[in-house]
């Protein structure tokens, strides 16, 4: 059984433009996970999928043969994630490399990830014998979704259901997210067209390293963590 890690960096970010090579703690953001996934035993085979110059420059000055150069029009807004997977694939398969049975995707916008989270979802997959695991956090009671409300005018309403007197975090049930960061998937599922199959399970990955950069506010608090909490997965663990 072989894995292959896959790091989609596309160039076209809108919402934060050009945010994989954005500079994080000293060196660009995709860097993180390049680093994290190299250390991840886990981990058969690595590639960085980009049609972005400067982003296979950084993955080549790791490891030339990390670089995957993926064609613009599996690059675009509305690009299916599942076809820069299957591009991965048949790509290095096609150069005579040994076929994968599981893809662990690993996304350069989580870049607090660390190697021990890649880890633990793999061997969750594996363990379980389910057809994915990916990684997840608490959801903040905030944003409950017993909290949530629609307006008719200034009045609020239930969105979902009536919050029945719920206010503190202990009264309401536990809930978990995808965060974005790590993805692992049997060849099955992709060759399926999904990401995600049926059977779905989750590893749990503390809050402060489960941000995932999408705009201007995400990039300048994963900013405050790295200098306020530091790089090292213990540090941030008591941050």
């Amino acid at each position: 059984m072989r894995t292959l890690g896959i790091i989609p960096a596309r160039a076209g970010s809108k919402r934060l433009p050009r945010k994989n090579v954005l500079p994080l703690g000293g060196k660009p953001m995709v860097c993180w996970v390049i680093e994290a996934a190299r250390k991840a035993q886990s981990l058969d085979r690595l590639v960085v999928s980009s049609d972005d110059p400067e982003v296979l420059a950084l993955a080549a000055g790791y490891d030339p043969g990390i670089v995957l150069e993926r064609p613009a029009e599996l690059a675009t807004d509305t690009s299916p994630a599942i076809e820069y997977v299957k591009h991965a694939l048949v790509s290095l398969e096609r150069r005579g490399e040994e076929p994968f049975s599981v893809v662990v995707i690993l996304q350069p916008s989580s870049p607090l990830t660390q190697p021990d989270d890649i880890n633990a979802t793999v061997q969750l997959l594996l363990r379980t014998g389910a057809d994915t695991a990916v990684s997840v956090v608490r959801l903040d009671h905030a944003i409950h979704p017993v909290k949530l409300k629609i307006m008719e005018g200034d009045r609020l309403l239930p969105y979902l259901e009536e919050e029945r007197g719920r206010l503190a975090a202990h009264e309401l049930p536990v809930l978990y997210v995808r965060n974005c960061a790590v993805y692992a998937t049997r060849r099955y599922v992709i060759e399926s067209g999904q990401i995600i199959g049926a059977d779905c399970r989750g590893y749990v990955m503390p809050r402060e390293r489960s941000i995932d950069i999408n705009d201007e506010l995400d990039y300048r608090f994963a900013e405050f963590l790295v200098e306020r909490c530091g790089v090292a997965g213990e540090r941030l663990g008591r941050c």
